[in-house]
């Protein structure tokens, strides 16, 4: 009979893990490791908001030639971010750089009503800076080698 009881309450307990929680919140997030392409940029938005913009070069390695060189692509990826603490940090880097980047990802479809060679037309991809951090600097920069900031 104890046996029988401790099996229900397991049985429940199992059961609630997943199936009658509620959702708190999703998650959309992309890591990158890769060379910091040009020095961050300053921009406004439409509302006077601050924010930095940067560029971040990821290498992939996409298989061997006929030759049985290697054969990679390189991806750049733009990160935006809005928090004023990280901005300040981000301007102090320098082109060249290795970085792990973790950021937000959004994806934004394109407004039906906007012509298709504009960015409203098409779909677009954000980034959103969360925290960066230094590996390694640019060959012939002294410094610290790892620095992070969020």
């Amino acid at each position: 009979m104890l046996s029988s009881i401790r099996a229900a309450s397991a049985a429940r307990a199992a059961s609630r893990a997943f199936s009658t929680s509620t959702r708190r919140h999703d998650l959309a997030k992309i890591t990158l490791i890769g060379n910091l392409g040009r020095e961050p940029e300053l921009k406004t938005t439409k509302n006077d908001k601050e924010y930095v913009s940067y560029s971040v070069a990821t290498t992939n390695f996409t298989g061997k030639g006929e030759d049985g060189e290697p054969h990679t692509s390189t991806t750049w990826h733009r990160i935006l971010s809005f928090l004023p603490g990280s901005n300040k940090y981000l301007q102090t880097l320098k082109p060249g750089s290795k970085v792990y980047v973790e950021a937000a990802y959004e994806i934004r479809e394109p407004d039906a009503s906007a012509d298709p060679t504009t960015p409203q037309g098409q779909r677009q991809i954000f980034l959103r800076h969360e925290s960066i951090r230094v590996i390694s600097q640019p060959k012939g920069r002294s410094g610290d080698a790892e620095e992070e900031h969020s």
